[in-house]
């Protein structure tokens, strides 16, 4: 469990302690049952950290900054402001000292729930940002960083939904390997220092750092480590890669450049798990490798399936994976989606032992030279609402699945950043398929637009969205998968009891 939700719980305890002390000391002797009742607020407060996005030239960036519209509870004084700010680019282990970025320009600033604002920056010299989003913007505030690099090494379109802080994350399908060359972008939100721990285990267990300490993150500064440098050990194709900190939080994410594949982030996988589900793999993926591991004692046995439009399939080519203790196991799976676009679904072999697991998906599209990757990590069921931003006219595809029971799902798309109007509509996610949304866009868009997604009823729901921006014959493509997006906050109700002021 996160240190975050820990201390919620702790908050909570001690709101409930507090609250419903009266009630069970009454002076009669008489015990009354404490307060249980939970109301959902909405939060005050929302942070988010965005890796720097390129060191090529050549780079071209768009920001998309959003909150959904909704029933707040906030009053118009309270309406509150949402804006990144440029962080410090810190040294990197054996690097040189830090410095001031050279691109001090921020994203624009949202103004209102409903209505997406976007910004460009151009180069190599744009910076990590880090950000904040207070009253009515709060609630489900999301910025959506998306960068276009057309040549060079690093060329390719690398999308990546900027994350909340925290103390805890896991990165399947990282490598070590020659062709690779994966930055972990460890970047800092806070006014106090954070110390962060990296730990990398391949094929055959744990990899031996070089670092014996912790990397220091300065206060609103970001660092970007490069994996193979932390160990001598021989290259490694696969790799999981496990992020913690000693002290303060971060935001963390993993930007992975192919020689051949081109290059996208990778983000942090759900937190381990007996079961998991990866979305949005697209029909025309021409490669899917799936990568995982184990961080307890005991090994797994993964029972693979697809989760398509029509049903759920077990693939011929790899119907299950072995994963041993503390060793990173992964599978070519050929031929997946066979047309047919989808989300992979691992469960236990045995269902009476589930073993936590972690795991993420490398995604190719295009064959030869005009090959392209994306990376999908196990993602979480939307308990509530979840939003993407930075949707365009044409090439943006949203992936709804229902692993288990039938569900209801209402997608809203927002106006546009220089116009529209919002549409909303409601899909039926039949249990075991995905449902494929790629004609939903606002009433005379202009410019570009956020994706909300809110299950109303029926089993949970998993969502992935695929933006497509083919250049030169090379079908660019980055998929981001929607978490939900934490908007409240369940607050303890007691009941006042005025009894304990009688004599």
């Amino acid at each position: 469990m996160k240190r975050t939700t820990l201390s919620l719980i702790a908050v909570a305890t001690a709101l409930a302690a507090v609250t419903g002390f009266a009630a069970l000391t009454a002076p009669d002797g008489t015990t009354s049952a404490p307060a249980v009742a939970r109301l959902p607020l909405p939060v005050e407060r929302s942070s988010l950290v965005c890796p720097a996005p390129s060191t090529s030239e050549v780079a071209e960036t768009a920001y998309t900054s959003y909150t959904p519209a909704g029933k707040t509870g906030a009053s118009k004084a309270e309406a509150g402001k949402a804006e990144l700010k440029p962080a410090t680019v810190a040294a990197t282990p054996g690097g040189s000292t830090a410095k001031k970025p050279s691109a001090a320009k921020a994203p624009a600033t949202v103004a209102q729930p409903g209505t997406p604002v976007s910004a460009e920056a151009n180069g190599g010299a744009a910076p990590a940002l880090t950000g904040s989003a207070t009253g009515l913007l709060a609630p489900g505030w999301t910025v959506q960083q998306t960068t276009v690099v057309p040549a060079g090494g690093a060329r390719g379109l690398l999308g990546v939904t900027c994350t909340a802080p925290d103390t805890d994350f896991w990165f399947p399908a990282a490598s070590t390997a020659k062709d690779r060359q994966d930055y972990v972008h460890l970047t800092n939100p806070d006014d106090t220092a954070a110390v962060a721990d990296i730990e990398l285990y391949g094929p055959e267990g744990p990899l031996p750092s070089q670092l014996t300490e912790g990397i220091p993150v300065p206060a609103h500064s970001s660092v970007p480590v490069l994996l193979s440098t932390l160990t001598g050990e021989k290259p490694a194709a696969d790799v999981t890669v496990h992020v913690t900190t000693r002290s303060g939080r971060v935001g963390a994410v993993i930007g992975a450049a192919d020689d051949k594949l081109g290059s996208d982030w990778l983000p942090a996988a759900a937190d381990p798990a007996g079961t998991a589900v990866l979305p949005g793999i697209p029909a025309d993926a021409t490669s899917v490798r799936l990568v995982a591991f184990v961080p307890g004692e005991d090994d797994a046995d993964l029972k693979i399936q697809l989760v398509g439009e029509t049903g759920t399939i077990v693939p011929a080519a790899a119907q299950s994976l072995h994963v041993k203790s503390g060793m990173t196991a992964a599978v070519d799976l050929p031929d997946l989606t066979r047309g047919e676009a989808g989300s992979l679904l691992l469960t236990p072999s045995d269902a009476k032992k589930a073993t936590p697991f972690v795991a993420a998906l490398r995604v190719v599209r295009g064959k030869g030279d005009k090959q392209e990757v994306a990376y999908i990590p196990a993602t979480a069921a939307i308990s509530a609402r979840a939003t993407v931003a930075d949707n365009r006219s044409a090439g943006s595809t949203l992936m709804l699945t229902a692993p288990g029971a039938t569900a209801e799902v209402k997608v809203t798309a927002s106006a546009g950043t220089q116009g529209g109007t919002p549409v909303t509509k409601t899909f039926t996610v039949k249990a075991g398929t995905t449902t494929e949304v790629s004609q939903l866009v606002p009433t005379g868009l202009k410019g570009s637009y956020a994706l909300t997604v809110e299950r109303v009823s029926g089993g949970p729901v998993h969502a992935a969205r695929t933006l497509a921006l083919p250049q030169d014959g090379i079908p660019m493509f980055t998929v981001q998968t929607l978490g939900d997006d934490r908007g409240t906050v369940e607050v303890p109700v007691a009941k006042q009891d005025l009894s304990v002021l009688d004599d």
